[in-house]
């Protein structure tokens, strides 16, 4: 991961670089991380978060070439 700083502006490039970091999920790893999870609370996680995923792509509608 790449991130330029044009201007001498740090912060525009640290927003850049959090912004690019939180798309790829960073820091939700890292939370998650941050404590031990028990097997069966990281499935159940786990199987919340894909009915999520399910339920946001559904309302979402079809967005693919056609």
């Amino acid at each position: 991961m790449e991130v330029k700083v044009w201007d001498n502006n740090i912060e525009k490039a640290i927003k850049s670089l959090k912004n690019k970091l939180n798309k790829e999920g960073v820091f939700k790893e890292l939370k998650n991380k941050r404590f031990y999870e028990k097997p069966s609370v990281k499935e159940k996680r786990k199987r919340v978060e894909a009915q999520k995923k399910r339920a946001k792509a559904l309302k979402g509608g079809f967005k693919g070439r056609r």
